[in-house]
């Protein structure tokens, strides 16, 4: 167990899974082989935070912008060990 008072302490104290809180200093890693980036939108400049899942390897896939709700096309590179490589994002249309 951690120290007292320690997040992971008064998880196992309690029996509660381990929660993420956005922000938090993991560096952007979050459980299951998910980061949280920020991306700007190639359409309105915007940035937003999302979550980019690497556990499916190197991928494309469209999500649309939080703030203008345009689609971006996500283009994620991902290392055999599932290390994000690269991100690119560009207009969906």
């Amino acid at each position: 167990m951690g120290k007292p008072g320690d997040m992971t302490d008064i998880d196992a104290r309690y029996g509660l899974e381990p929660v993420f809180e956005p922000g938090a200093a993991t560096a952007g890693r979050a459980p299951g082989g998910t980061e949280f980036h920020v991306v700007d939108c190639p359409y309105c400049g915007e940035p937003f935070e999302t979550l980019i899942d690497l556990s499916g390897g190197s991928s494309a896939y469209v999500e649309d912008c939080q703030v203008c709700c345009q689609p971006i096309e996500f283009r994620v590179k991902v290392d055999h060990d599932g290390t994000l490589l690269g991100l690119d994002t560009v207009r969906g249309d």
